[in-house]
């Protein structure tokens, strides 16, 4: 009796009190209604979430394998050169970029924002030049013969310029070019004297006789040559009778 009550004051004691309810509380408590609902809906949230990420897988590996048998069929088509497809997903291009590669085939995505976007692939031995890819580029439909065209007139013109370049490289005699030019108008020695006063100009910075001191007209200049050849004849014959006498 004394042994039941010593133990028993042991426990009723502030110390032991405080141990008790220490192990008490670290022990789990039993699950509330709520959090038996959370974890229901927690537990069907990740169930969902496993069947979407296995019917994504599913589908990635039914488009591969269809890409596989299209590109095949393509490879064996010897009448075709490219294949063209219609819009699609972002992994969608990215699972036949890769089918494409493995074949061994050209791929190219085209198309301005990711709705429009598509897939084109090409054969080795058909690659497409940067024109062609340009065009596809800027959303229009290759056409090799406007193509050729556009070469054509392309490589012309080039030459074109490059003839003219030449041209001016060659040194051009004043002479010749003025007489070439206006032989036709005013005959070919005059035009032979034009030119080479067309020469004595150059000498003067280029700069027309008219624009300078002489602003006589031709009549006027003739008449005072005329003169001048008067006066000297007059001086000639004046000092011959000067001398007979």
């Amino acid at each position: 009796m004394q042994h039941e009550a010593s133990f028993r004051l042991k426990l009723d004691s502030p110390k032991m009190a405080d141990l008790l309810g220490s192990i008490l509380s670290s022990m789990e408590k039993p699950p509330t209604v709520h959090d038996q609902e959370s974890r229901r809906k927690a537990r069907e949230q990740a169930a969902r979430l496993k069947k979407i990420e296995e019917d994504e897988k599913r589908k990635k590996a039914e488009f591969r394998k269809k890409m596989e048998k299209e590109v095949s069929e393509f490879i064996q088509d010897s009448t075709l050169q490219k294949k063209k497809y219609d819009p699609m997903g972002k992994i969608e291009r990215s699972i036949l970029h890769d089918v494409a590669e493995v074949a061994g085939l050209t791929s190219f995505s085209f198309g301005e924002d990711e709705e429009s976007r598509y897939v084109m692939l090409f054969k080795k031995e058909f690659a497409p030049s940067d024109e062609e890819l340009e065009a596809y580029r800027k959303g229009e439909e290759w056409d090799p013969q406007k193509a050729e065209e556009r070469r054509r007139l392309k490589e012309q013109a080039a030459l074109e310029m490059q003839e003219a370049s030449h041209t001016q490289e060659r040194p051009v005699s004043p002479n010749s070019n003025y007489r070439d030019k206006y032989s036709h108008l005013i005959g070919t020695s005059a035009a032979k004297d034009a030119a080479h006063m067309l020469q004595a100009n150059r000498a003067y910075g280029c700069v027309p006789v008219a624009n300078k001191r002489d602003t006589r007209s031709i009549e006027e200049a003739m008449n005072e040559i005329r003169a001048k050849k008067r006066l000297k004849k007059g001086q000639v014959e004046a000092t011959g009778s000067g001398s007979s006498v």
